[in-house]
């Protein structure tokens, strides 16, 4: 068996962004060989997510709104993990979109179903963060 490992940077701009990362995970599928497995892709911060959606603007829009239902970034104060950091909103709306994801590999393809990517969910901007891509497979 094969593995193959590789990381990703981001820095988004602003405090919250999805980025469809689909592309860069395809080059490390082609790099490392590997025509049937899995490829896992997880997040390597506890203020950034990645997940598997449909890359639709108002999709996007609906998940910022309904995050910031469940865990609004202000005040700040109503978390007592702020203090050093005012990021609380971050990590909850990290554990919402969850860390990572797993994709089998078929014919040196990721199998998805229709209109799937995968996508890094920025909660904490304004840094450089990473992405883990490990592939395992033959």
């Amino acid at each position: 068996m094969k593995s193959y490992r590789k990381e990703l940077w981001f820095e988004a701009p602003s405090r919250r962004a999805f980025i469809n990362i689909t592309g860069q995970v395809q080059k490390c599928l082609s790099e490392s060989g590997i025509k049937e497995g899995l490829i896992l892709v997880n997040a390597m911060h506890i203020t950034a997510s990645v997940f598997i959606n449909d890359d639709e603007q108002g999709l996007h829009h609906d998940f910022e709104v309904w995050l910031e239902k469940l865990a609004p970034e202000k005040p700040y104060s109503q978390y007592q993990h702020n203090g050093f950091e005012d990021n609380a909103d971050a990590h909850i709306k990290r554990t919402l979109m969850g860390r990572e994801v797993v994709v089998a590999v078929t014919n040196g393809q990721m199998d998805f179903g229709p209109w799937e990517q995968i996508f890094y969910g920025e909660f904490d901007g304004k840094r450089k963060k990473r992405v883990l891509v490990k592939i395992i497979g033959e």
